[in-house]
């Protein structure tokens, strides 16, 4: 497990958008501006490493606003998303990667 930088507040500890006040902690790292994600790790790419879901003020669905996710084993693409871990609409993430834009080979 590895200890990176949130992406959703890029490790400041503050709620990026200030909803709650300008002191609000951030909601996916409890203001302590890290996260611990599992290895081996990949960029999300629903919101291309944000964190921050795309159009949207909330945390990434897809990675829970870390900007990265676990991924083991080999992968390759995903078929239905062509690896950008949206869905055919755009506005939500991939159901057969999950958002990852990747899957496990031969899955």
């Amino acid at each position: 497990m590895s200890e990176i930088k949130c992406a959703f507040c890029k490790g400041k500890g503050k709620d990026p958008f200030n909803l709650l006040s300008k002191l609000a902690a951030c909601q996916v790292c409890g203001g302590t501006g890290h996260v611990k994600v599992d290895e081996p790790m990949i960029e999300c790419a629903f919101c291309k490493g944000s964190g921050i879901h795309p159009h949207s003020r909330l945390n990434c669905s897809a990675c829970k606003g870390k900007g990265s996710v676990t991924h083991r084993g080999a992968k390759e693409e995903c078929p239905i998303c062509e690896g950008t871990g949206y869905k055919v609409d755009g506005n939500l993430p991939c159901s057969k990667c999950g958002g990852k834009g990747v899957i496990h080979k031969g899955g």
